[in-house]
C-alpha cells in the first residue's frame, strides 16, 4: 500500500538507504506542495519519511502515486509560519520536532522543512546534538555565481557569534563546498566593509586574525584569501563567504530584493516594444540559461551545518520542485558524508582544555556551580 503509516518506531532495512525525514506541515503551501515534492524525490530513489497528520497526507500520497518509498510518521501538531523560536521549545510533537527525533533515533539521515526558519533552527538545536567542538551551527546558502556557486554562511542562525565561531563557519563552508560541488580547495573570504585586514568592527578584525592563523587543535588548513566586500558577493571571487548571521541575513535579503527588481525591469524592457520582443526571440537560449541559474528552486534551500545530521531549510514559499530539490540536496550531503568531513576538518580539542572557546581554569582552581556561582561540593 502506498504511503504506509507509523505512529511510533519506523522499521529500517540496513541494506536500504537511510530515509530523509520531511516536515510535511511546514511551509506556506503545506502539506500539498510538500507531499508533491517528497513524492517526486521518492520516485528518484530517495526514501522519505513524512511527519504530519495522516488524515491530510494519505489522500495526497494517493493522488501523486507515491509507492513504498514514502511512509508517514504521525505528528498532530505543527509550528505555524508566523511562530518563532520560542514556540518550538514547548512543541515536542510538532511535525518538525518529530522529524528531528527520527534522525536522533537513527531512523532518518537528514531533515527537510519549509517551515519557519527560526522554529526549525531552534528545534534542530534542541533535538539534535552538536558535532564535537561545534558551539553553534551555521546556515549556509548558495549564491548563483559563475563559474561555480558561492556559499554564504551564516545566513541567519546566529546573529551575534564570537570571532572563533566564524573560523568554525569557514570549516563548515569548506566541507560543504567540497561535498556538494567537488571544489578541492575552496577559497574563503570574510565579509566586511573593506579589503584591508584592519577594516570592520571588532568581530571582523579578530575573525580576520584567527582565519589568517593556523587552525586550532589540529584542524585542517583553510585557504583564506582575506576580506571581501558586499560588491564581491556575486563575483565568484571566493567559494565560501563567512560572516555573522545578522549581516549574512541582511545581505541575502538585499540580494533577493535586488534580483526581483532587476527581473521585473528586464521583463518590462523585453516586452516594451515590438523590436524588443523580436530581439528576445533571438536571445531565448541565453535568457533561459540565466533564468535557470537565478532560479532559487533549483538550489534546494539553505543547509544548517554543525549538528549530528544535516537540516535543509527550503524557502517558506517552496512548491513541489523546490521541495524535491531540497530532498535531493539532503540525500547528496548524506552520501557525501558531510558530518564526517566536518569532524575531520575541525580536528580534536586539546585534552584537558575542554571546548576551545573556554579558557582553562588555573591549576588548583575548582569550577563554580553554573547557576548559583558556588563552588561545587567536594566528594567525601
Amino acid at each position: 500500500m502506498a504511503g504506509g503509516t507509523d505512529g511510533g518506531r519506523v522499521p529500517h532495512d540496513d541494506a536500504a538507504p537511510t530515509p530523509i525525514a520531511v516536515d510535511a506541515m511546514g511551509g506556506d503551501h503545506a502539506p500539498a506542495e510538500i507531499v508533491a515534492g517528497a513524492a517526486a524525490a521518492a520516485k528518484t530513489g530517495i526514501p522519505v519519511l513524512l511527519s504530519g497528520r495522516p488524515g491530510q497526507l494519505r489522500p495526497l500520497l494517493v493522488r501523486h502515486g507515491a509507492g513504498s518509498n514514502v511512509r508517514i510518521v504521525q505528528a498532530e501538531d505543527s509550528i505555524a509560519m508566523g511562530e518563532g523560536a520560542l514556540a518550538s521549545w514547548r512543541r515536542d510533537r510538532s511535525s518538525i520536532a518529530v522529524a528531528c527525533q527520527l534522525v536522533r533515533r537513527g531512523q532518518a539521515a537528514a531533515v527537510v522543512s519549509a517551515g519557519s526558519t527560526g522554529g526549525i533552527v531552534a528545534t534542530a538545536r534542541l533535538r539534535l546534538r552538536a558535532l564535537p567542538g561545534i558551539q553553534r551551527p551555521a546556515l549556509a546558502v548558495v549564491l548563483p555565481t559563475r563559474p561555480g556557486p558561492t556559499l554564504l554562511l551564516d545566513a541567519g542562525a546566529i546573529a551575534d557569534p564570537k570571532p572563533e565561531m566564524l573560523v568554525q563557519f569557514a570549516q563548515l563552508g569548506v566541507a560543504y563546498a567540497q561535498t556538494a560541488y567537488g571544489i578541492t580547495e575552496p577559497r574563503v573570504g570574510l565579509l566586511t566593509i573593506g579589503t584591508e585586514p584592519g577594516k570592520g568592527n571588532k568581530l571582523a578584525v579578530r575573525a580576520h586574525e584567527l582565519l589568517d592563523a593556523d587552525p586550532p587543535h589540529g584542524g585542517m588548513p583553510i585557504s583564506f584569501v582575506g576580506n571581501v566586500e558586499g560588491g564581491d558577493l556575486l563575483t565568484g571571487k571566493v567559494d565560501v563567504i563567512v560572516t555573522d548571521g545578522f549581516t549574512g541575513n541582511v545581505a541575502l535579503k538585499t540580494l533577493e530584493g535586488t534580483a526581483g527588481f532587476a527581473a521585473r525591469q528586464l521583463r518590462e524592457a523585453l516586452a516594451g516594444t515590438r523590436t524588443a520582443r523580436i530581439g528576445t526571440l533571438f536571445q531565448r537560449r541565453g535568457l533561459r540559461e540565466l533564468a535557470e541559474r537565478m532560479d532559487s528552486d533549483s538550489y534546494g534551500g539553505a543547509a544548517l551545518l554543525g549538528l549530528e545530521a544535516t537540516v535543509v531549510i527550503a524557502h517558506g514559499a517552496a512548491k513541489a520542485r523546490a521541495v524535491e530539490a531540497a530532498c535531493v540536496l539532503a540525500a547528496s550531503l548524506v552520501r557525501g558524508q558531510i558530518t564526517e568531513k566536518i569532524n575531520e576538518r575541525l580536528g580534536s580539542p586539546r585534552a584537558g582544555h575542554g571546548h576551545f572557546l573556554r579558557r582553562p581554569l588555573p591549576e588548583g582552581t575548582r569550577p563554580r556551580h553554573p547557576a548559583a556561582g558556588r563552588e561545587l561540593p567536594r566528594r567525601r
